[in-house]
């Protein structure tokens, strides 16, 4: 980095405001899925909320059943939906962490033909109703089609897990899933993103039966309404989204016709809910505040290949984006370091708690 850079950036600073804005708006609303054209995304909160819950009840057009001699039930969209990323002959098993243990109970991955359909399932593979049938009210039931039927809801799962985890609530814990000492329920660090995207879903689908306060542990201080437990938000935020559940969300898609939209965004859950900021997976979502379409003071300064930032509002955050929309750092503080970035254009993201209150272009050079 040198005087070259500040020359070109102011240089850039002007031309490519226009371009740039362009090429953002490009990558946001190529990012969004179809699906949710009719959201309006300058809300947030309840009015969100209800939307995208009035969005995914509508579009649940195919109700699968459970278990049925016509095709498709939910073991067939299960083998499809779980399939495992790296031997598409397998299911990746929710709550499983070691293929190479010698103990099938852990087992990340199994033979989609060893599924159990009776007793004497040790070493096959089931249904997992991650929001326990007997948790929601009135209790779920899967003997016609259903909440209790919704694959969203359905991982693929060891039996013996299965059986190990029954219908105890979550709680937080860390390593491996399993039983804690307070006779709840951890997922595992792999899977607690995918838990708390699930409960989301089944919360805004069937809300007034799968309220998330029945089956996880903590408080729910985070939201104002007091609706979705601190425990989930924090899961979401703390673990991404992984490619498997991007997959999943497709198949289930092709399947039932709706979506989990904290799947395709965790960062819906922090517009609704609040708490941690989540992964944003469609650049330049944020929130609306009145108070920060005000004027505020930003002043950048480089050094080297740190540019610092002043401004009026601290603690502030930075998020710095390639023009694929790509994350490609996150941190906290006024310092930037851009050594080692590989030359081009980025966008710089400024931002006070959820809030976005600024976005720079950045040309590195």
């Amino acid at each position: 980095m040198s005087q070259n850079f500040l020359n070109l950036y102011n240089m850039w600073k002007r031309q490519l405001m226009v371009l740039f804005c362009f090429l953002f708006l490009k990558i946001a609303v190529a990012q969004i899925h179809p699906y949710y054209e009719t959201i309006n995304f300058d809300l947030n909160g309840d009015q969100l909320k209800f939307q995208l819950s009035d969005l995914i009840i509508n579009t649940h057009q195919n109700q699968i059943p459970y278990t049925s001699n016509l095709t498709p039930d939910t073991w067939d969209v299960i083998k499809a939906s779980d399939s495992y990323i790296q031997d598409t002959t397998k299911v990746s098993l929710i709550y499983g962490y070691d293929d190479e243990d010698n103990n099938y109970v852990s087992d990340l991955s199994r033979d989609k033909s060893l599924s159990c359909h009776g007793n004497n399932c040790e070493g096959l593979w089931n249904r997992e109703h991650i929001y326990p049938r007997s948790l929601s009210n009135p209790e779920m039931i899967t003997n016609s089609p259903g909440p209790g039927t919704d694959v969203h809801n359905l991982r693929s799962c060891d039996y013996t897990m299965n059986i190990n985890r029954s219908n105890l609530i979550f709680c937080s814990s860390n390593g491996t899933s399993g039983m804690t000492a307070n006779n709840c329920w951890y997922p595992g660090d792999e899977w607690i993103g995918d838990i708390a995207r699930i409960i989301m879903y089944m919360y805004l689908r069937y809300s007034s039966q799968c309220s998330p306060l029945n089956v996880g542990n903590g408080s729910a201080e985070y939201s104002p309404n007091q609706d979705m437990l601190d425990l989930f938000l924090e899961w979401n935020a703390l673990d991404p989204v992984s490619d498997f559940e991007k997959s999943r969300n497709e198949e289930i898609f092709n399947y039932q016709g709706n979506r989990n939209p904290f799947i395709d965004n965790p960062f819906l859950a922090t517009l609704i809910w609040g708490g941690p900021d989540a992964e944003n997976s469609w650049l330049g979502l944020s929130f609306k505040d009145t108070h920060f379409e005000k004027e505020f003071s930003l002043q950048f300064s480089l050094k080297n290949s740190l540019l610092e930032v002043t401004t009026s509002y601290s603690p502030i955050s930075m998020l710095l984006y390639d023009l694929s929309g790509k994350l490609v750092f996150k941190m906290k503080g006024t310092i930037l370091d851009l050594k080692g970035l590989t030359n081009g254009l980025y966008l710089l993201e400024i931002k006070k708690g959820n809030q976005s209150i600024h976005f720079k272009k950045i040309f590195v050079h």
